[in-house]
């Protein structure tokens, strides 16, 4: 018995639908299932019904955008078992769906002033049916044109890297992580910092924790043995709950990970069940 604690779906910036998603998972004997896209909670509760046809219990989740405004790095903060919909994650998070649609478009604008041979239309034709174009989804019209074989390598960084700038890099207007805490909280989530070894966030988790935090992701397919040692030690320092997930992404991850790959039991999933019932007390 496996459990994915982060998992995306064509909802956000993976190309697969929840139905191909939850075929992977049972070849990978995953029994539960968090859905974690991001900045929404567009169709949850649509997977929790798909989810019961394929025997697999689907856990609502969130991954928020946040930022660190103290040490400008950004921030990822996870939210498990939330109510879908809820007015605090309209409020925050729907003008960040909206902007990031929007840049997308201004960058392929960029993009096709520069001389690039691609359009929205086919960027919106490759998004159809989630919260909005994401870069992974320009990165796919570029493929298709044959400017590159690949979602990331040199092209990617040439267009969108933050530094030096890339000639489509377009910055986004984060929340605060600390607020992002809160927010998943109002929800009736339990909030997690995600992959913290990725983006840098050890040391705002004294801050995060102050803010409600209540777990932290420790293993992750690009967390290395002393990102996990560091995870390991602020969870005991901070009574966290330890958790992990493929991040999956699909085509569109940064390297290739199957669903439930850093499963870290069914006990984590226990502890996240007990937080959420001492939230609601």
């Amino acid at each position: 018995m496996k459990v994915e604690f982060h998992c995306h779906t064509n909802i956000s910036d993976c190309p697969l639908s929840i139905e191909e998603v939850l075929e992977l998972a049972l070849l990978q004997n995953v029994s539960h299932l968090a859905i974690t896209n991001h900045d929404t909670t567009k169709g949850l509760e649509d997977a929790v019904k798909v989810g019961k046809k394929y025997g697999i219990e689907i856990i609502p989740g969130i991954e928020v955008s946040g930022y660190d405004f103290q040490r400008g790095k950004r921030v990822h903060i996870l939210g498990y078992f939330i109510e879908p919909g809820h007015a605090a994650i309209e409020a925050i998070c729907g003008p960040l769906v909206e902007q990031r649609h929007e840049i997308s478009k201004e960058m392929v604008q960029r993009l096709i002033d520069s001389g690039y041979d691609i359009t929205w239309e086919r960027c919106l034709e490759i998004a159809r049916g989630g919260t909005g174009v994401y870069k992974q989804h320009i990165m796919q019209v570029l493929i298709e044109k044959k400017y590159t074989n690949s979602i990331y390598g040199s092209l990617y960084k040439k267009l969108f890297n933050r530094k030096p700038p890339g000639i489509a890099f377009i910055p986004m207007q984060y929340i605060d992580a600390k607020e992002a805490v809160k927010m998943i909280r109002q929800a009736g989530g339990v909030p997690v910092l995600a992959h913290p070894g990725q983006y840098g966030n050890f040391d705002i988790v004294p801050e995060l924790v102050e803010a409600g935090l209540e777990g932290i992701e420790v293993w992750h397919p690009l967390h290395n043995k002393e990102h996990e040692e560091q995870g390991k030690q602020l969870a005991e320092e901070y009574d966290l709950v330890m958790t992990g997930g493929s991040d999956f992404h699909g085509a569109y991850g940064e390297k290739p990970v199957l669903i439930g790959s850093k499963s870290p039991g069914i006990e984590t999933l226990h502890a996240l069940q007990l937080r959420k019932e001492r939230l609601n007390v």
